[in-house]
């Protein structure tokens, strides 16, 4: 197998979690990078690098988000560092197993990390699989947006695998149609999608995981996973379609990252060269795992025995 290089795109932040005594736990965490997270977690470092493109600053907190990183054997080459800025903040509130957020996001460095075309393009140049989500669009200035989108259609061209994500919360976009605009080109540049059918079920009103599938072939995508979480995923790819039914899970802990695994995993089989149908029970065997521990990310060797080799 030769060796191929995964690039995730986004936003990590400080994460500030409620721990038993009352105080907060800080950690790190986001949508772009749990999904690397896995990655490194079931892919062998001698076959897939993995690893990391966003911006932080140069204060402490954004150095102990890149010691992180590095801890997890994440690579760090492509994060830029912006002086006069910082990470964005969230703080968790439990409700069962699900997870309330509360942000602080304005001072990111990652908002800016489409800034540079030039050092963009020669990072993303480098990648056999670039990976993002609605939120790497939605934290993007529109001027930003258009570049790095611009690059992934370029990268399209080249062969490169192009995994998206739709996942964004509204309140990240100034109206309905920008956020909808703004999806539509990021399936257009994708040659993998890994969208919830609840998330587009909002935006286009799509009344089943089978429409959400027709409907983003028709942007030109040929391979399409649509998750709906305890339910089975919908995949198109081939030219054929399936549903793909995920085992049951007892003792759910934590939902969070269950999506973000599930991507990771379907990626890394992929990569591996087991078919569709075979990825998608793979990456709900993940998600399963993912969701019967507490937090995005869980102890990387807890995944040995699911590891691709």
């Amino acid at each position: 197998m030769t060796k191929k290089t995964f690039i995730s795109v986004g936003e990590c932040m400080a994460e500030l979690q409620a721990a038993n005594d009352g105080l907060y736990r800080l950690g790190f965490a986001g949508d772009t990078l749990n999904t690397a997270w896995y990655m490194r977690a079931l892919t062998d470092a001698s076959n897939v690098s993995g690893d990391y493109l966003t911006s932080i600053g140069t204060d402490q907190l954004s150095q102990k988000m890149l010691t992180f990183l590095k801890a997890g054997g994440i690579g760090t080459r492509f994060v830029g560092e912006i002086r006069d800025r910082t990470v964005g903040l969230y703080l968790i509130t439990l409700t069962g197993a699900e997870r309330n957020f509360t942000y602080w996001r304005s001072a990111s460095a990652a908002r800016l990390l489409a800034e540079d075309e030039k050092a963009l393009r020669s990072a993303l140049g480098k990648a056999d699989v670039i990976y993002f989500s609605g939120i790497t669009l939605a934290i993007l200035s529109p001027k930003h947006r258009k570049i790095f989108l611009g690059v992934l259609r370029d990268m399209k061209k080249r062969g490169v695998m192009i995994a998206f994500d739709s996942n964004t919360p509204r309140r990240l976009w100034p109206s309905d149609a920008a956020m909808k605009n703004a999806m539509i080109e990021a399936y257009k540049v994708s040659t993998l999608t890994l969208p919830t059918f609840d998330d587009d079920r909002a935006v286009f009103g799509d009344a089943t995981p089978a429409e959400t599938i027709k409907r983003i072939a028709g942007y030109g995508v040929r391979e399409v996973v649509v998750k709906d979480g305890e339910n089975p995923c919908f995949v198109l790819a081939d030219d054929k379609q399936v549903s793909v039914t995920p085992e049951t899970v007892a003792g759910v802990v934590d939902t969070t990252g269950a999506g973000d695994s599930f991507n990771a995993g379907y990626i890394a089989a992929r990569l591996a060269k087991k078919s569709a149908e075979s990825a998608a029970k793979f990456a709900h065997r993940v998600a399963g795992r993912v969701i019967c521990g507490r937090g995005a990310l869980l102890d990387m060797a807890g995944f040995n025995d699911l590891a691709l080799k």
